[in-house]
């Protein structure tokens, strides 16, 4: 939808209206929502229509539609949102702005955006099914939190901000990354960041992620729901200093967007000091020796290697004294060497859980080495072909030589 309204507002006919003349409300003339669920009445003005939507009980108005010439007044349950908009010359549709923003103020309990999926990327639960979980919260017992579809929300005020059931029958909800408002900035090296700045630090218009003309890449949206790949607006997948996108032009891949940093304190991070949990980015032990001896360089200093994961580009990631630490979404926590010829390793740091490290040769459970959809997001360790050929190893450059390495892919 949000394509299609794209389209339809650079569009000859359509001419949008900043400061509306209804408080509370987006303008756009020409236009019509279609809907299933709305109410006509004949009124005398605009403003008259508004507080037929304000007033509305049968439904949550969430946007109308004014017809001058015939002082028609068409209410609707939907907006440009979850709706198509359609050519309409002679109507001007007002949305409420409130369903408009995908960002929230204070805790979000007047959060009305469609955001539908939990902070570590789990599908929601629609609020008026019962299953994989029986929910609390539903559209008939608080009928005044708009729990629409299964978007996020926040009908019990929680401190964290909106939440959804969700669809893991193993975890029954979770909270939502949705963004403040009032804070288009970034902590740390913004890994966090959801707001919506789409251009870079020299002005050029961001690439869809979904996209791959004119760059061809790997950060596929449906792949990485964690990341929150939105539209073209600046993230950081990667680990890198800061967010950054692939450009609209061909003679400039990608490039840095400049987000100012926030003046309130970053999320705390409960540090890891003798063990590591999944990648170890929390770990803020003193190991500091590689896998095979050798002593790890100082994170401060550039010799004998030069390198960018400093104290300064990454605040956040504890790169204290030679410490091992995982700055940048390694496999686990590494160092750089203070031996000239190898620039880098990974360190041993043992892991809190009991659990089997794929890579040590341990075949999963039956049934778990399977994958979904086009299999983007398989981690199994099945390593031959369907033909019974031995797979080689992404590392290695023989006897085929290619580039896709876990360096030029370190998600996948």
């Amino acid at each position: 939808m949000d394509l299609y309204k794209a389209a339809f507002l650079l569009g000859a006919f359509i001419c949008s209206v900043g400061g509306t003349e209804i408080d509370g409300y987006t303008k756009t003339e020409g236009a019509w929502v279609l809907s299933l669920n709305k109410r006509q009445y004949m009124v005398n003005n605009v403003a008259d229509c508004a507080a037929k939507c304000d007033a509305e009980t049968s439904f949550t108005c969430k946007a109308f539609a004014y017809v001058e010439k015939d002082q028609e007044c068409w209410t609707a349950a939907t907006n440009s949102k979850t709706e198509l908009i359609v050519r309409k010359q002679s109507s001007a549709l007002y949305e409420k702005n409130k369903y408009l923003l995908e960002c929230m103020n204070g805790i979000g309990a007047d959060y009305r955006g469609t955001k539908d999926r939990t902070k570590t990327g789990t599908l929601c639960q629609r609020w008026d099914v019962k299953s994989p979980h029986r929910p609390n919260f539903t559209p008939q017992t608080h009928p005044l939190h708009d729990l629409d579809s299964n978007f996020c929300r926040n009908p019990d005020l929680d401190s964290q901000g909106p939440w959804c059931y969700t669809t893991d029958p193993d975890n029954r909800w979770d909270h939502c990354n949705v963004p403040s408002c009032t804070e288009n900035c970034i902590h740390c090296n913004g890994e966090d960041y959801r707001g919506n700045t789409s251009t870079t630090e020299n002005g050029f218009t961001c690439q869809h992620w979904e996209s791959q003309k004119p760059h061809n890449h790997g950060y596929n949206p449906s792949a990485l729901p964690e990341k929150y790949l939105e539209e073209n607006y600046c993230r950081n997948p990667d680990g890198s200093p800061r967010p950054w996108c692939f450009t609209t032009s061909p003679s400039k891949r990608w490039e840095f967007c400049f987000i100012p940093r926030c003046i309130s304190e970053p999320p705390t991070i409960v540090p890891e000091t003798t063990c590591i949990t999944g990648e170890g980015q929390a770990y803020r032990g003193t190991i500091a020796v590689t896998e095979t001896g050798k002593t790890c360089q100082s994170w401060s200093t550039q010799t004998p290697h030069r390198h960018s994961r400093t104290p300064e580009n990454y605040p956040c990631k504890g790169l204290d004294n030679n410490y091992c630490r995982n700055p940048d979404n390694e496999r686990r926590p590494w160092c750089y060497t203070t031996e000239s010829e190898t620039r880098w390793e990974h360190c041993t740091v043992p892991r809190c859980e009991d659990a089997a490290d794929p890579d040590e040769g341990v075949v999963p459970p039956e049934g778990d080495d399977c994958y979904e959809g086009d299999g983007s997001s398989y981690r199994g360790i099945t390593s031959e072909t369907i033909s019974g050929k031995k797979c080689q190893r992404w590392s290695a450059q023989t006897p085929q030589k290619h580039n896709k390495t876990p360096e030029s892919f370190p998600l996948a």
